[in-house]
Order: structure tokens, then sequence, then C-alpha cells
């Protein structure tokens, strides 16, 4: 007995564990090539879970019942943020009127990514798909003014409780917006009138029911992005500044 103990001792120390602990399974993915080679991942994941340098989340205009609507991701998230940005809304300082924007750094050890910004959509009754595109542009032209290589996006709307546009359509809108906005971005950079900036990924964030949807809306933003016609004139007369 003795001597299966010792033996049992020397194989722990080795390294073997009896049984191996299961490991988590990666969140399924599409993976997408848009245009100027920029690369979109559609992936079943949080807000929470992303480990990028920032993460974008959008609110409806704050009424004295959106936040007790809300399930699901939004409310986990402010869980592990303590409360944070309910506090912002609670108390006035981010009411989410369109395209209101605020930033800020996330608590340490709580979630994955490492900043948060917050996109208001304004009130719920007016949404439009223009509006969600221009959340879009928003977000990119966002996430080049603190040099954010790595994006993550997630509306939050039906997690609000609003069923007006299809989720299909909303990111349809979103990623279109920001593959415009980018392209915008990298023209103004070839031209001399931008610092270099890349984006490495934008990860578009879906729950389990909204994944085939939203995979059908990005590949659509992708096709609709590629076939808008801009004029090949430059941008200025004037050359670099």
């Amino acid at each position: 007995m003795r001597g299966m103990i010792a033996i049992l001792a020397f194989t722990l120390t080795l390294g073997f564990p009896a049984q191996a602990p299961a490991q988590a399974k990666p969140p399924a993915e599409t993976r997408l090539v848009g245009p100027g080679e920029t690369s979109l991942i559609v992936r079943m994941q949080g807000p929470y879970d992303a480990d990028v340098p920032l993460q974008v989340v959008c609110y409806f205009k704050h009424t004295p019942d959106s936040d007790a609507r809300m399930t699901g991701a939004p409310v986990e998230l402010d869980k592990h943020l303590g409360g944070l940005i309910a506090s912002l809304r609670s108390r006035g300082e981010f009411g989410g009127d369109e395209l209101e924007t605020i930033l800020f750094d996330v608590p340490r050890g709580t979630i994955k990514p490492a900043r948060l910004l917050l996109i208001g959509l304004g009130d719920e009754s007016s949404l439009s798909l223009e509006r969600m595109e221009r959340v879009g542009r928003v977000a990119l032209r966002e996430a080049v003014k603190i040099g954010a290589t790595k994006v993550a996006f997630a509306p939050l709307i039906r997690d609000q409780g609003n069923t007006k546009i299809g989720t299909g359509a909303v990111e349809n809108a979103v990623t279109r917006g920001m593959l415009l906005a980018y392209g915008t971005e990298r023209r103004l950079q070839r031209e001399g009138f931008a610092r270099p900036y890349t984006l490495e990924e934008w990860v578009i964030e879906a729950g389990p029911a909204y994944y085939d949807e939203t995979v059908a809306g990005v590949k659509k933003s992708i096709a609709e992005a590629k076939a808008v016609a801009r004029p090949s004139e430059p941008y200025s007369t004037k050359g670099k500044p």
C-alpha cells in the first residue's frame, strides 16, 4: 500500500495529473474579410469576454424605467463593473442621447476589454438603420482617436427590450458605416492627412439566438461597402499639411 502511494506521489510530481481538467470550448465565430483586407469576426460572446483594447456598447436614452427593462448582457456587464454604467446613467452624466459618447478605463480585474466606449442611441421610438450606420462611423472614428487596433462591438438593443429592427439589419447598418468610415480613414492616410492606423480586428458580438442572422447581415454589409463608388480625385488641392 505504501508503495502504491509513493508511485502516485512520484507520478504527480512529474506533472501527470490523475485526470486532465476539462478545457473551456472557445466561442463559435465566423471570420470574414472586408474591403482593404479588413478582418471582421462575428463571435458568440458577451461584451465582457472580448480580450481587446476597446469594447463598444450602445444605450438608448435614459428614462425612469429603461434600466429596469434591461436583461442579459448589459445587466451582467454592469454587475462586473460594480454598477459604473448605472451610476453614470442615473446621475445624468451619460444620458444616452443620439451619438453621445463616453470613454473610460474599466476597473482592474473586472472584464477582459481594457476600455469601454458607450454610444447613445437616442429615443427608442425613432431608432432607424440610418442612425445605426452613423453609430458604426462614430465607433470607428473613436477607435482611431485612441489608437485601438482591435475593437469589439455589441449594440445591446434586444437586451434593452427593443425589437423594432432585426438584429441582422442592425449589424448590416453598423458594419457598413464602420467599413465606409475606415475606408475614408485609409485614404486620408494615403494622402498624408492622417497619422498611421490599422484596424486589425473588428469583432461583432452576437448571442446564440441571433448569431446566424448577424453573420448574414455582416456579409451583406461587406458586399455593400465594396460596391460604393467614391470619387477618385484627391480630397484637397493643397497636398500634405
